[in-house]
């Protein structure tokens, strides 16, 4: 999920940077410091939007630069358990689909696809349904929900795990297929009502 989170923190403002208006310097630091981070609380945080800087600083003596306190506006993107995410497949491996979702890549392992065999065909970057004869691809968006979720310090680069395994999850025309059968089935239940 997508979400604005307001921060705090004390910024270095280094002398090279004394030309420069206060919030201007203060973000070009926040942005080095916080974009492209995942924090176990907030999740990924994409980019800093607004900074309120404290335009009295404090010295150290030793140091030439100032220290502010900032109070910011960043734009984060926390997956949560359970919900419901839209993505394309960036990559085919043995074993899955990684899945491009928000800031992120989300692995969908081959036994989450469907009900299905399934062979993967890396090098056509391809997976094939043995039964139903339904395909996914580089390229394939898809409707998934998210079943893991590891952002902690062991993972530098953070962990998901996805399913389209339940009704109305996956590729977009399996999900136009569905739609069309169950309303097709509703409409044979009204007529058999009558």
């Amino acid at each position: 999920m997508f979400s604005i989170s307001t921060l705090v923190d004390v910024v270095r403002i280094p002398p090279s940077l004394f030309g420069t208006t206060l919030k201007k310097a203060a973000v070009n630091i926040l942005k080095e410091k916080y974009e492209s981070m995942i924090n176990a609380d907030l999740g990924y945080i994409i980019m800093i939007l607004d900074a309120k800087v404290d335009e009295m600083g404090k010295m150290i003596a030793g140091d030439g630069g100032t220290f502010h306190r900032v109070q910011f506006e960043a734009l984060t993107f926390y997956p949560k358990l359970q919900e419901i995410v839209q993505g394309e497949i960036v990559d085919i491996t043995d074993f899955g689909a990684f899945v491009r979702i928000g800031p992120t890549d989300a692995l969908l392992h081959l036994s989450q696809v469907m009900d299905d065999y399934l062979k993967s065909d890396v090098k056509s970057g391809m997976i094939l349904a043995n039964q139903s004869g339904r395909t996914l691809k580089v390229g394939s968006t898809l409707r998934a929900r998210i079943t893991a979720v590891s952002l902690g310090k062991a993972a530098a680069m953070g962990k998901i795990g996805i399913t389209c395994r339940q009704p109305f999850l996956g590729a977009d025309e399996w999900i136009e297929e569905e739609i069309k059968k169950s309303s097709g089935e509703a409409e044979e239940a009204k007529v058999e009502a009558s």
